[in-house]
């Protein structure tokens, strides 16, 4: 038996949907050899996966960290650069020639990113349940827009 990789029909909305598919597929074959088992070098850690959400108020940031705990976690902001790293660490019962298949990836991570916007710092609220990180980085007053009145 097979396992194929589920591929949702092509839309004619989207003629370069299949590039993001493809480049996914060379970027397994590099780690993985074409044959066999796979390749004994690890990726340079991991790049957990983010969502950005602004609205009027304040910018959203989500990002998907499983397997770590609170404590594993670092968020740092420094003007206006938000810094979000940490490090996942193996299982130490698994040894390294055991692995038919690796697909986990482990090590350490950061995410950079430069605020749009100027945020109001005392009110920043991080939340992580459910290996998902949750910042809400509220827009400081300079940054929000104004109604000017007209005399």
């Amino acid at each position: 038996m097979n396992i194929i990789r589920y591929q949702p029909p092509s839309s004619s909305l989207r003629p370069f949907a299949r590039f993001s598919s493809a480049t996914d597929e060379m970027g397994r074959l590099l780690v993985f050899p074409f044959f066999g088992r796979p390749s004994r070098v690890a990726p340079a850690g991991w790049v957990p996966p983010f969502d950005l959400h602004e609205d009027s108020d304040k910018l959203t940031v989500r990002a998907e960290l499983p397997g770590l705990k609170k404590d594993q976690i670092q968020i740092t902001l420094q003007e206006g650069v938000l810094t979000i790293a940490g490090e996942r660490k193996q299982e130490s019962d698994v040894q390294q020639n055991d692995h038919v298949r690796r697909e986990r990836v482990f090590g350490k991570f950061e995410r950079i990113v430069t605020l749009p916007f100027p945020v109001n710092e005392a009110s920043i609220n991080a939340a992580y349940e459910d290996g998902v990180l949750t910042l809400t980085l509220p827009k400081a007053e300079e940054a929000k827009p104004r109604q000017i009145a007209i005399h």
